[in-house]
């Protein structure tokens, strides 16, 4: 056995429909498409969601809410994440980015304060909890914002 006697098995392999090649073809003048209607038009059919001129879902339930154009997205960090630095260093987005703490910086980052800290560290962030100060303070450690 070898590639050259390798075939499909009968009936895999279809040929393709040809439509509009003249009467003697069978599918000549309208293509298959039967005679006018919506469906016979080029471009025609129904688009998605109609609902054959009922009122569309999406238009029969209520509108609710907004979204804020405005609202800032911080990236997390809790307070036992920041014990894998060194005592006494300087823990800021680019340290975070590369401690692989963050992902992605958003608007910034927040620091939380889930856990507990053992090492004074010199936190550079653009927000946090009180509860994050008390415990990075309590640990000798300064908070500074960007």
């Amino acid at each position: 056995m070898d590639l050259s006697s390798l075939h499909p098995v009968p009936g895999a392999k279809k040929k393709r429909k040809r439509v509009g090649r003249g009467p003697g073809s069978g599918h000549g003048k309208t293509s298959c498409r039967g005679h006018k209607g919506q469906k016979a038009r080029s471009g025609g059919g129904k688009t998605l969601g109609f609902e054959g001129g009922q009122m569309p879902l999406q238009r029969r339930l209520p509108k609710r809410g907004f979204t804020n154009i405005f609202k800032k997205r911080y990236a997390i960090v809790h307070v036992q994440d920041l014990c894998r630095f060194e005592k006494d260093s300087v823990v800021d987005p680019a340290a975070l980015l590369q401690a692989g703490l963050v992902k992605n910086l958003h608007d910034g980052v927040k620091i939380l304060g889930d856990g507990t800290i053992d090492r004074p560290l010199m936190v550079k962030a653009h927000r946090w909890s009180r509860a994050a100060y008390e415990k990075i303070v309590a640990a000798g450690g300064t908070l500074e914002s960007i």
